[in-house]
């Protein structure tokens, strides 16, 4: 019978003890961007802002807060960072589905702009369309208007969480 190694971990580390160190570190809180998208009584959190244009935010991401343009702001101002679409790509009475920020962006009225979450809150799934005035989630029939994100046909009790849309130049930018 071979001998037993008396000290295992001599050996450098495995994959199992990194496996243990992620969900541990996950549990530890480490993970809360995974965890903290649900909450209890079945809400789903509005995603966090992603940019479209990596350059755009990684260069403003060193601005303070404080320094973030207002209406009023002058042309010098540094545009504002977040997913983005150009203002032409938006039908009027309709919307698009921005899938890789997790946004629809809509246009109810000829240049006013609006900005939801992409995400059902009935159960969590992505909304798959927008027909029209009516923003489709196809997993379980659930439908929000393009004018306020509010249900229109249930299943969904809730309507979709609201984002910031900012027109900057010819696109919409989208902000949590």
């Amino acid at each position: 019978m071979p001998e037993r190694d008396p000290n295992p971990f001599e050996h450098g580390t495995t994959r199992r003890t990194v496996l243990r160190a992620a969900g541990l570190a996950a549990l530890a809180g480490g993970g809360i961007g995974v965890l903290g998208a649900c909450s209890a009584d079945g809400e789903v959190a509005a995603p966090a802002a992603t940019s479209a244009a990596p350059s755009a935010s990684a260069a403003s991401s060193s601005a303070p807060s404080s320094a973030a343009p207002s209406a009023s702001a002058s042309s010098s101002a540094a545009a504002p960072a977040g997913a983005s679409i150009a203002t032409a790509d938006v039908p009027v009475g309709s919307g698009v589905i921005l899938k890789d920020a997790k946004y629809v962006v809509t246009q109810p009225t000829e240049g006013e702009f609006k900005a939801f979450s992409s995400i059902c809150t009935h159960m969590g799934c992505p909304v798959a369309e927008v027909q029209g005035e009516t923003i489709m989630c196809k997993c379980h029939g659930s439908q929000f208007s393009i004018k306020d994100g509010s249900v229109v046909k249930a299943p969904a009790t809730k309507p979709l969480a609201e984002a910031t849309a900012t027109v900057s130049g010819d696109n919409v930018v989208v902000e949590a």
